[in-house]
């Protein structure tokens, strides 16, 4: 269910997001809603651009039901074409391990075929998924290749079986690992972490297994680290659209004949996974070493919305528009700044819990 979704001072240096106040800083956010169905919306610096977003798979054209049950994710931001800093959420797919098969016993789904929709493929670790078959689909044209660093990541694995139990616990088992690769690509060097969870359905899923959480980080080579803030700023201020993740919820049980939910169970079920999620991002952003990943929760005075965000500033202010700004300057106002000053902003208080 709906597992694609899968995050700053230092940084800001080299994102030419600084602006002199008073010898302070100040860092302009802007909000960007997902393109395709409003599913979520996130804070980009304001200069950085996006590309896909939710796409949906049609049976007939996929050969087979078993990936066009739920939305799809694949969505880049980046923080200009060339992708020079980037993160990306890659889309979770159902994949099937013929060897649980009499069919397959007998040959007849050799890896690389379909089968219902599936891409025959023989279970992998998280680490093998990442280096077989993420990275391949993301930079076709790397070279150079080179794993840095692998790292296991049971607390994660944990958390998404935690989620999933919210439906049903099913006995499937779950990994995570984190995967530190540099490359060569468009004539730089890069550095990029990837991250994904498998969950393993054994023989209770007939040999169906599909990736979970799977995104990354990247930034030329010996500057992740400075960018990593940046990210965990980014991937903290993610906000699902609960009216639009309760009509996939409905929508997937309908697709999966599954008739019985009433409205008021779907609606308990999306509340809750929606606070698994934020607290499954915050994991992920702990286990990939970010230096801030301190997260809120703020009222936007002019909707009443409670919007994630960095905590990572002292004040942080909302414009009437997409807007916002964080800084650390007691005395910085966005309305007295000539070049901010075409909205109205007003502070954007810390949630009271």
């Amino acid at each position: 269910m709906k597992h694609f979704l899968l995050f700053f001072v230092t940084g800001m240096v080299c994102l030419g997001l600084n602006n002199a106040y008073s010898g302070n800083s100040y860092s302009v956010f802007r909000w960007q809603q997902e393109p395709n169905e409003q599913a979520f919306k996130i804070l980009l610096p304001d200069n950085w651009i996006t590309a896909g977003g939710i796409y949906r798979i049609n049976p007939a054209t996929g050969t087979g039901a078993a990936n066009a049950l739920e939305a799809k994710l694949d969505f880049t931001m980046k923080s200009d074409d060339a992708g020079t800093a980037l993160m990306r959420w890659f889309p979770d797919m159902f994949y099937f391990d013929s060897r649980y098969s009499p069919a397959g016993q007998m040959g007849l789904f050799p890896a690389g075929s379909n089968y219902q929709g599936m891409v025959v493929l023989p279970a992998l670790s998280p680490e093998q998924f990442i280096v077989q078959v993420v990275f391949p689909y993301a930079h076709p044209g790397a070279t150079n290749v080179s794993v840095d660093r692998v790292e296991k990541l049971p607390q994660l694995a944990q958390a998404v079986e935690n989620e999933d139990k919210l439906l049903a616990d099913m006995g499937f088992i779950y990994s995570a690992a984190i995967v530190t690769v540099s490359y060569a690509e468009g004539g730089t060097s890069f550095e990029e972490k990837i991250v994904s969870v498998i969950m393993n359905m054994g023989q209770a899923g007939a040999g169906m297994w599909k990736n979970r959480y799977t995104f990354s980080i990247r930034a030329p080579r010996g500057e992740l680290q400075t960018y990593e803030p940046l990210f965990s700023a980014i991937g903290n201020s993610l906000t699902l659209n609960k009216k639009w993740l309760a009509t996939e919820i409905k929508g997937q049980f309908e697709r999966a004949g599954i008739y019985a939910k009433t409205m008021a169970e779907i609606q308990r079920i999306s509340d809750q996974i929606t606070q698994h999620r934020q607290q499954n991002n915050a994991a992920i952003q702990h286990e990939m070493h970010l230096n801030l990943t301190g997260q809120e929760e703020y009222a936007n005075p002019f909707t009443n919305e409670v919007e994630a965000g960095t905590n990572q500033w002292n004040h942080r202010w909302s414009s009437n528009s997409d807007f916002v700004i964080y800084s650390d300057d007691p005395n910085f106002d966005p309305n007295r700044i000539p070049e901010l000053n075409h909205f109205e902003y007003k502070k954007s208080p810390v949630k009271k819990r």
